[in-house]
């Protein structure tokens, strides 16, 4: 939804989008206003609020926005993945629990309904188990053996919060989808690649490991192929996407585009070459906001605060906050003028309209 802006409502572009990055809690409203026309930012809030879209630890244990229905159908195939990596981190001083019992304790915890930060959920069981810490327990229980979401107001457009967590269950009325019973095809792995290619195909399965965190989901790709179509990129790699899928003329124009923190369509593979310059490739894991510039990261971006001095136009005083982009290559007449264009409307959106201020600085 980059080459041109979607009529999709927002529920159904977060769910098409196999849901948005979020540990930086502001940033998927720019991702969805860089992908839908006339996007509304309470719409947003509202779903969240509303309990139709969830933030929860899912794909690469990172913080995502997903939809309600996602989280309930997707939620124990990750499973596996979350616990481990957070072993990954705190291996040694998990080494001597339990993880079920830890999840149960966890359980026993939240059984009145509290909301609890990280922390405090951590504190209540560390009497059980005092030799790890209370980091070390607490994120395995937010984010790796129990089902848990974000609640509101943290995420809301324009507001700040802190992270209280609560358990899927509590927040949605139901547990998660327990897995099929294994016979090595994955259905949940093929809705799962079937649903990624849809968004971001044509990939390989390294692509579809990278932005997923799941071991390649072979299981799911062998038990798939009859109803792909597969390529060969530059590499000589296998590429797989869905038959109907659209695949634009490469010599598409493709427009402006300025993307948030940890934006998928950058994330979303392991060969990021697609879209970043191998020069570049710190920056996607940096949280640096980027510009596209035909289809290609070609500038990063931030908001510079106003200060109360500062005029507008009219002469009234206010804090004026402004879009500075800041290009990393050249940018002929016509490109800092359409990026100079879609940074303005961008300031416009972020400032509710107050103001449209923005400043391309001088190319390197």
């Amino acid at each position: 939804m980059l080459l041109e802006r979607s009529e999709l409502p927002p529920l159904d572009a977060v769910s098409h989008l196999c849901g948005l990055q979020a540990q930086e809690p502001q940033e998927p409203f720019t991702g969805l206003w860089s992908r839908l026309r006339g996007f509304q930012p309470g719409v947003l809030s509202d779903l969240l609020t509303g309990r139709q879209v969830v933030r929860t630890h899912l794909m690469r244990r990172t913080v995502h926005l997903v939809t309600a229905a996602d989280v309930l159908a997707w939620r124990a195939r990750h499973n596996a993945m979350l616990r481990q990596r957070v072993l990954g981190v705190y291996r040694r001083e998990l080494a001597g629990v339990d993880l079920d019992e830890l999840a149960a304790a966890g359980r026993d915890v939240l059984a009145d309904g509290e909301p609890r930060s990280m922390a405090q959920l951590a504190r209540a069981v560390a009497d059980r188990w005092p030799e790890p810490g209370t980091r070390p327990l607490g994120e395995m229980l937010v984010a790796g053996v129990l089902p848990m979401v974000q609640l509101p107001p943290r995420g809301v457009w324009r507001q700040k919060a802190g992270v209280r967590n609560a358990l899927v269950s509590s927040w949605l009325g139901r547990e998660i989808d327990p897995l099929p019973t294994e016979d090595g095809s994955d259905p949940v792995g093929q809705e799962l690649v079937r649903r990624y290619l849809a968004a971001y195909g044509p990939a390989a399965t390294a692509d579809v490991r990278a932005w997923s965190g799941l071991a390649g989901l072979p299981g799911a790709v062998a038990a798939l192929r009859g109803e792909l179509v597969t390529f060969r990129d530059e590499r000589g790699r296998e590429l797989l996407d869905l038959p109907d899928a659209p695949r634009p003329d490469p010599e598409t124009p493709a427009p402006v585009r300025f993307l948030p923190a940890f934006d998928n369509a950058i994330l979303g593979y392991d060969d990021r070459t697609r879209i970043i310059d191998d020069a570049d490739r710190g920056l996607s894991v940096a949280g640096s906001r980027v510009v596209l510039v035909d289809g290609r990261v070609a500038a990063t971006w931030d908001v510079e605060p106003g200060t109360e001095s500062a005029k507008d136009a009219k002469g009234a005083k206010g804090a004026k906050d402004t879009v500075v982009v800041t290009p990393l290559r050249p940018f002929s007449r016509s490109e800092r003028a359409e990026v100079a264009q879609e940074g303005a409307e961008l300031a416009a959106f972020l400032s509710d309209g107050e103001n449209a201020r923005v400043r391309v600085t001088a190319s390197p």
